[in-house]
């Protein structure tokens, strides 16, 4: 949406939509919040979301619907094989990507599965501009490894190139010279990605991509979990796009892979996913994988009052004032931060605000885990969830040692349509407030730790007493009720 001017002060990110229905927060009071961060482990995942005031963990699953999806849940047709609703969302896929074949899925991990099982083989590679969590478990799990090809400017945490999600062609061309052709299973693209800020790639990096690809005969597929805000950054940053519609955009991105799958917890603002087959053969080929894991081929283990809403999601995503406001957002709490001295990825990408974890807490050592480190103590400081980014959300090399990530940072996810401005800015106050009282901040050790995924479910314990006292400091300007 075109920037909103102000008569007498500085613009500020707009609400293009009015509030109708609310959900009450809760505050706990500090000690409590201490309590309740001992229970989870020092894991924002284990906490009850009751216990938070600000849960900035994430946006999958947690974005607002409108009133338009809230009233087409009532039109579900809700026939175990053969709904109308599936012919529906069908069709409206079809009608934005261009792409005839549907495999319903109830998530995005569901998609990556069922891909990872088709295609990789023990000793496969997978090329990537940059790996998602469980986009990387699936393939490894099968024995298969990945090759994280983004250019290395995007690992740099502050710049301002547009695009740090863009992979670095030169690297792609050594990795299939080295690799051969024949056991690349597959080049997933992420649009943007998710685990070093949510930062966009471009449509033009997208397109040499994938002709490098298909000239040595190697399967393309998108994951466009994240388009929504990678379709807006392309509008507004990338040149010879600005005259484009984001329909337009989203077609000349179809157009381009084989394969695309999403998660609707994030695309489409409803819970669900989906996998679109180019193919007719491939697409026949994976049909068994959905009546085996998730359900019939025309529901695919979602609700098919979240498929109706979803499918009024997909077209809101197609409005440039619906989707420009979570980059909007996002991009006015970075600017905010950064403008106050906090060390953030910059520039705003997609998802959310990412703070630069190494840098404000540089002290704790990568084994002690400083972006979880930080995320407990936001916490603390606040109520605020937000969630790891770097080396606990990595796995261990096979000798045990810790995989130290390439970017340490603490996530502030921005749900679509859920938080107003002055929420924003209690956030800024409480992240900065922490900053200035970094040195309080100390690190973490796994006390219970899974072999796989370990940040979902891992307990931890602080290395020291540092809970105890950055809560003392944060009482003494605050007082115990905040």
């Amino acid at each position: 949406m075109p920037e909103i001017k102000f008569y007498n002060r500085q613009p500020v990110p707009m609400e293009m939509h009015k509030v109708k229905i609310v959900q009450k927060l809760n505050l706990l009071p500090a000690a409590e919040r201490l309590a309740k961060m001992k229970e989870a482990g020092f894991n924002t995942f284990m906490l009850h979301n009751g216990d938070i005031f600000m849960d900035m963990l994430t946006d999958s699953g947690v974005n607002a619907m409108s009133d338009n999806m809230q009233s087409a849940m009532l039109r579900a047709d809700d026939a175990y094989a053969g709904s109308e609703t599936f012919y529906r969302m069908r069709d409206k896929l079809e009608e934005l990507f261009g792409i005839q074949h549907l495999l319903p899925t109830h998530q995005g991990r569901a998609c990556e599965h069922i891909i990872a099982q088709h295609f990789v083989k023990p000793g496969n590679c997978v090329i990537m501009n940059y790996h998602f969590t469980t986009s990387k478990a699936h393939v490894t799990r099968i024995g298969g490894h990945v090759e994280e090809l983004v250019k290395d400017e995007g690992l740099i945490p502050k710049s301002n190139l547009p695009f740090k999600g863009n992979i670095d062609l030169d690297k792609v061309a050594a990795c299939i010279e080295k690799e051969g052709a024949d056991n690349v299973a597959y080049m997933r693209i992420e649009a943007g990605t998710n685990l070093i800020g949510g930062q966009p790639i471009s449509y033009e990096n997208m397109k040499a991509a994938t002709e490098l690809a298909k000239k040595h005969g190697i399967l393309t597929v998108l994951d466009a979990s994240l388009l929504q805000d990678n379709l807006y950054f392309i509008k507004v940053r990338e040149e010879g796009m600005k005259d484009k519609s984001i329909r337009e955009i989203t077609r000349m991105i179809a157009d381009l892979f084989d394969v695309i799958y999403f998660s609707g917890r994030k695309f489409g603002f409803g819970r669900g996913g989906g996998i679109l087959v180019r193919d007719e053969v491939l697409f026949h080929e994976m049909e068994d994988y959905i009546t085996m894991f998730e359900g019939f081929l025309t529901y695919g283990g979602m609700s098919v009052k979240e498929m109706e809403a979803m499918i009024i999601g997909f077209e809101e995503t197609m409005d440039l004032d619906i989707i420009s406001q979570g980059p909007q957002f996002i991009g006015h709490c970075v600017k905010e931060l950064d403008a106050l001295g906090v060390p953030m990825i910059t520039p705003g990408g997609g998802l959310g605000a990412h703070i630069d974890a190494r840098q404000v807490v540089s002290h704790i050592p990568s084994e002690q885990y400083p972006a979880g480190s930080l995320v407990a103590a936001l916490y603390l400081c606040g109520g605020i969830r937000g969630m790891e980014r770097g080396t606990l959300s990595e796995e261990r090399n096979p000798d045990g040692t810790e995989h130290i990530a390439s970017v340490e940072m603490v996530r502030l996810a921005f749900p679509r349509r859920v938080f107003t401005l002055s929420q924003t800015e209690y956030v800024i106050d409480r992240v900065k407030w922490l900053y200035d009282h970094r040195h309080l901040v100390g690190g973490l050790r796994f006390v219970h730790e899974p072999k796989t995924l370990r940040f979902f479910t891992g307990k931890l314990e602080p290395v020291s007493d540092w809970p105890e006292k950055l809560l003392e400091a944060y009482v003494k300007d605050f007082g115990e009720d905040q």
